[in-house]
């Protein structure tokens, strides 16, 4: 038996070629719907590389990393396995990212070889810069956590970062490079700036929060939006939680609709984040959970009237404020959003 015959899909898995597929302004196709793999503050790393084998094996070919998650160099042995047993690499995805602490010159180059080695990749095919701010907190920290040597956002620093990302772009480590947990005011400085401008900004998306304007903003400039948090991050750490959130798989539009289809609210999320044109990347490590989120973009649409009534129950409700990353004292967490469509000032 040869070694490219020992690859063998699940019996209930998806047909990868359902899933709906994302162009890119290079004319690259990214799938439509990816697997998280943030969830080490509260689960184990291998835990997480045993889901991304197995996800692989029930349709899942886009994978979202991240060098602060801990856990590449696990979901790196499980790619490994998943080449061995003959899945070719070119068939998968794999996003990583810049942690805030390596936004140095030299750093980001470094950072994403590391994240190739662990990942036992050459390439990836996405390499974001993880957040716009150096600041950066030790793993378990507190919401009233800061870095001593915290800033706000300088496009200048911004822009030496981006020139980096430009560069490993330009060596092939990365396909692709995007942004991540941007607004609208710091796009605009990095499209003016930038030679090789990003493919995706990735943003907490979701039906209590759907950034209408900087979702089209983002179609508008050819941009794809990539949607963490999809349906409300449930597992999302104790610090990003605070008394007025709300639980989108628990609004009875959500509700209401899913009893009609017969499937988990959590399932609704997905399949209309997938019909409004953003790629979800929930994170789960549970088979029933992923696979029925998968399941949820390839089947049984919503209707018209379904997408709009969800399109109805947005509360402007931000899960992950990010307050770790702010700068100043008693400073509300709105300002690392430029809420008021300017970036806040230093």
């Amino acid at each position: 038996m040869s070694v490219r015959s020992k690859w063998r899909a699940a019996g209930d898995a998806i047909d990868p070629l359902l899933v709906p597929r994302r162009r890119l302004y290079t004319g690259a196709m990214m799938p439509g719907i990816g697997l998280g793999t943030f969830g080490s503050d509260h689960v184990s790393h291998q835990a997480v590389a045993d889901a991304v084998k197995d996800a692989a094996a029930v349709g899942y070919r886009h994978f979202d990393c991240a060098s602060v998650y801990g856990n590449e160099a696990f979901v790196g042995r499980a790619f490994r396995e998943l080449m061995e047993s003959g899945l070719n690499r070119e068939q998968f995805w794999v996003t990583s990212k810049v942690w805030n602490d390596m936004h140095g010159e030299g750093d980001v180059i470094a950072s994403c070889e590391k994240s190739l080695a662990d990942l036992q990749l050459k390439y990836l095919d996405m390499y974001l810069v993880h957040w716009p701010f150096p600041n950066h907190h030790p793993p378990g920290c507190d919401v009233s956590s800061r870095s001593g040597a915290a800033q706000p956002y300088i496009h200048e620093n911004y822009m030496r970062t981006w020139r980096e990302m430009e560069r490993l772009a330009d060596r092939g480590l990365a396909r692709h490079i995007g942004t991540s947990n941007m607004t609208i005011p710091k796009l605009r400085l990095l499209l003016r700036d930038a030679r090789i401008k990003p493919a995706i900004n990735e943003m907490e998306m979701h039906p209590h929060f759907q950034q209408t304007e900087f979702f089209h903003f983002l179609l508008d400039h050819e941009i794809q939006p990539v949607a963490f948090s999809p349906i409300g991050s449930p597992g999302r750490p104790e610090r990003d939680r605070t008394p007025e959130d709300t639980t989108p798989t628990e609004d009875p539009v959500i509700v209401a609709i899913a009893r009609k289809h017969g499937v988990h609210p959590a399932e609704i999320c997905i399949k209309w984040a997938v019909q409004r044109g953003q790629t979800p990347i929930p994170f789960s490590v549970k088979r029933m959970n992923y696979l029925g989120n998968l399941r949820a973009a390839v089947s049984d649409p919503l209707t018209d009237e379904e997408m709009n009534e969800i399109g109805r129950i947005d509360r402007n409700c931000r899960l992950i404020k990010g307050q770790v990353f702010l700068w100043r004292e008693n400073q509300p967490w709105e300002d690392l959003w430029d809420v008021n469509g300017e970036i806040t000032p230093r």
